[in-house]
């Protein structure tokens, strides 16, 4: 429910109003709620702000992180305490997030989501695994804030596919990835992405229909983002389970921890670091003989774009990298079979080692993949991108310098510190920096970098190649 009073109509049309939270959200204290208000020192309502506005606009696609804010500049939110609970009162919000006055009930829920999850790490996580060891401790974060989230469903055989890939595909890649996911649905099988558009929709949208057929009605569209990626990559409308990690680095820890299996389909920057972040994983001598299904695929139209990371995974981390991964090109049954294949080796090793289900215990993600990473440009010329190092520390740092890129190309702290002191320089031994240089040109010239229709890209990067 909600009382609401129209603001002016057109395009950037805003509408006030005073909601009741839809959705699980468990009781604030008021202590709780002035921190959302931002009367204490911790600054949340800014955050509160960004990420709500973010959720209003679902389904916009932009590139830009402050295009939404200065788009609805006078847009506001706040949380009020009641008796019987909170009310939500947003002032100049978006209109494309109600109907006849009334908030879309989806968007109530991603609202919700957004409320719950800052109050909760705000309040909790400096608390949370203070007597066990870092990496341990840091795990232990990612679990509690997804079981807060409630995200974890117990007594679930292993169902869950995560797919990766960009926000700015082809017309003939975002279809190829509704294919796989209508494949996916057709067998029982929920999907997990980053919640924006493109590669993230597309399966969403195709295991919708898939599980309509099959009659199948708890069904589990999660979406996993973080504060500084949502501004760029709003949650898609199918999004139904919405989480926000703190950071970048538990934000991929999740997607590991949760998901049975992963499908990367063609993407940008962001996909490959995602690529070097699970690979630098399994690499790791520790993870070796953990069954975790990684398929690469996409249309035919994309059968280059899968052989230029091949080959660039090769020449960084060795040939045996490949053996972790397997490429299915123009194929979605395929890769439906191939990925419920690999999840019953995933249930039995489960079994047989008494891991849970939901929540991946037994993988070894080591404090490098955990720490989060603040790309300066001292940090990006820090980076060791050298050979004879051990391969999972080598996938690290080239994780870090794709995820420099992300945060210069979409994050607002990055694009200011591009603006401020022009690129950042990556160095390293030469021909991974060569190899490096022709895949990131590749991605430019192939649109992956920006969403086409705007101004032509300019690299927040500068790759030492001499």
């Amino acid at each position: 429910m909600n009382d609401s009073g129209a603001g002016v109509a057109g395009s950037n049309a805003t509408v006030s109003a005073r909601i009741s939270p839809a959705g699980g959200l468990d009781i604030l204290s008021r202590h709780e709620v002035a921190r959302l208000r931002g009367a204490s020192d911790s600054g949340l309502r800014g955050l509160l702000r960004r990420c709500a506005l973010a959720v209003l606009t679902s389904g916009t696609i932009s590139d830009d992180p402050r295009a939404i804010l200065e788009q609805y500049p006078d847009f506001d939110i706040q949380v009020l305490q009641q008796d019987r609970g909170i009310k939500i009162e947003l002032t100049k919000a978006p209109s494309q997030a109600f109907v006849d006055g009334q908030i879309i009930r989806g968007i109530n829920e991603l609202l919700v989501a957004v409320v719950r999850d800052i109050v909760y790490v705000s309040t909790q996580l400096e608390q949370i695994g203070s007597d066990l060891e870092p990496s341990d401790a840091l795990t232990q974060a990612v679990f509690e804030i997804l079981r807060n989230a409630r995200i974890l469903k117990p007594h679930i055989d292993p169902n869950l596919v995560v797919c990766w890939g960009g926000h700015s595909i082809s017309r003939e890649e975002y279809d190829y990835t509704k294919a796989v996911g209508y494949q996916l649905g057709l067998r029982g099988l929920d999907i997990c992405t980053g919640c924006g558009p493109g590669a993230m929709k597309g399966p969403m949208k195709g295991a919708t229909i898939a599980h309509a057929k099959q009659r199948r009605r708890q069904n589990r569209y999660i979406g996993v983002t973080e504060p500084g990626i949502i501004a760029a990559e709003s949650p898609n409308p199918i999004v139904n389970h919405l989480v926000i990690m703190p950071d970048i680095e538990k934000r991929l820890e999740a997607f590991v921890r949760i998901g049975h299996g992963i499908i990367v389909f063609p993407g940008g920057v962001g996909t490959a670091e995602e690529i070097l972040y699970l690979l630098g994983i399994l690499l790791h001598p520790d993870n070796a003989g953990i069954p975790f299904p990684l398929i690469l695929t996409g249309p035919k139209q994309s059968a280059a774009y899968f052989e230029q990371i091949d080959r660039f995974l090769r020449l960084a981390l060795g040939d045996a990298v490949a053996q972790h991964y397997q490429i299915i090109v123009d194929d979605p049954t395929a890769v439906a079979k191939a990925m419920a294949k690999g999840i019953d080796k995933v249930r039995n090793n489960r079994l047989d080692t008494k891991d849970a289900f939901f929540f991946n215990w037994a993988l070894r993600i080591p404090l490098e993949f955990q720490t989060p990473f603040r790309p300066t440009h001292e940090a990006m010329r820090g980076l060791q991108i050298r050979h004879g190092r051990p391969l999972h520390e080598l996938a690290a740092d080239l994780r870090r310098a794709f995820s420099g890129i992300v945060a210069g190309n979409v994050k607002e702290e990055g694009v200011q510190a591009i603006e401020q002191n022009g690129p950042f320089d990556i160095d390293g031994d030469r021909d991974i920096m060569q190899a490096l240089d022709r895949l990131l040109q590749a991605f430019v010239e192939q649109h992956r970098m920006k969403l086409p229709g705007g101004a032509a890209y300019v690299p927040c990067y500068r790759v030492i190649t001499a």
